[in-house]
């Protein structure tokens, strides 16, 4: 019993001192920048699966909110899968909208992850209620000032 003990113990130290020593990467306009164009694009299909993965998960929580009569929980979660929705920004548009985004300085402590969201928010999904929102619009960034992706929905 004491060396099962000793060996979690053992194991837990190894692991705060693993995560203790890993290395934090930001991924904002200076990673995006450092990327090679093919990397770019497999960042972009592999964030693509991955939110869709997660849009997915969301049907759990709706089926549960509706067998809990969790009210509001239909709202929340359609805002939740609007945040996480890349619109109809394919992996090839992304790219060449986030070299355009984040070739203004201004931009680049920004994370990939707004970014994305701003981007989405400009090119929505075609089931969007909004018709002339739904046309791509320019690859570059406002000229107001930075983005405020939360102000946008």
């Amino acid at each position: 019993m004491k060396q099962f003990i000793a060996g979690v113990v053992a194991g837990a130290l190894a692991t705060c001192g693993a995560g203790l020593a890993a290395t934090v990467v930001d991924h904002n306009g200076a990673f995006w920048n450092q990327l090679s164009a093919p990397v770019k694009v497999g960042y972009m299909d592999g964030y693509g699966d991955a939110m869709r993965v997660s849009i997915g998960k969301l049907d759990s929580l709706k089926i549960a909110a509706e067998l809990f009569h969790w009210k509001g929980a239909n709202k929340i979660l359609g805002q939740i899968a609007r945040e996480l929705s890349t619109g109809a920004l394919t992996p090839d548009a992304a790219v060449q909208q986030l070299d355009a985004f984040y070739s203004n300085p201004k931009y680049g402590e920004l994370d990939l992850g707004q970014a994305l969201e701003f981007l989405a928010v400009r090119n929505p999904a075609p089931a969007s209620s909004n018709a002339d929102a739904a046309a791509p619009n320019s690859a570059n960034p406002p000229a107001d000032g930075p983005p405020n992706p939360a102000a946008a929905h």
